[in-house]
């Protein structure tokens, strides 16, 4: 098999009510998830990492403001079209759930658990 590029998917602000605290715990959660993919030997992806700079660029000042709610869910869309899979990590989220819809929809394998993703025998190159 080779490795795959897997979106983590999972709560970022929700539960938080705006609490930077526990956003900040819920993207260390998505990391260490993300952590785990990488360790298989793919190549892990949070929406977060890409759509925070792009809002930033763009003069978002705080998470969910106007201009940062107009990346976060387009940006994790575009990239599920560019993935070969979807890891799903417990926690309520609509967002996340709507990434597993739309990854479900295109055929992508959605896997809940880290046991369920499988690794890559990585082979040495001179």
């Amino acid at each position: 098999m080779n490795p795959k590029l897997i979106l983590i998917a999972g709560p970022y602000r929700s539960g938080t009510n705006g609490d930077a605290a526990l956003i900040a715990r819920n993207l260390q959660r998505l990391e260490e998830a993300a952590l785990h993919v990488y360790q298989l030997a793919h190549m892990p992806m949070i929406g977060e990492w890409v759509a925070l700079p792009l809002a930033a660029a763009a003069g978002s000042k705080a998470v969910g403001d106007t201009v940062s709610e107009t990346f976060l869910y387009p940006v994790a869309n575009r990239l599920i079209r560019q993935c070969d899979a979807v890891f799903r990590i417990v926690g309520a989220s609509q967002g996340a759930d709507a990434d597993v819809k739309l990854a479900e929809e295109l055929g992508l394998p959605v896997y809940r658990s880290v046991s369920d993703i499988p690794e890559v025998a990585v082979t040495a190159k001179a």
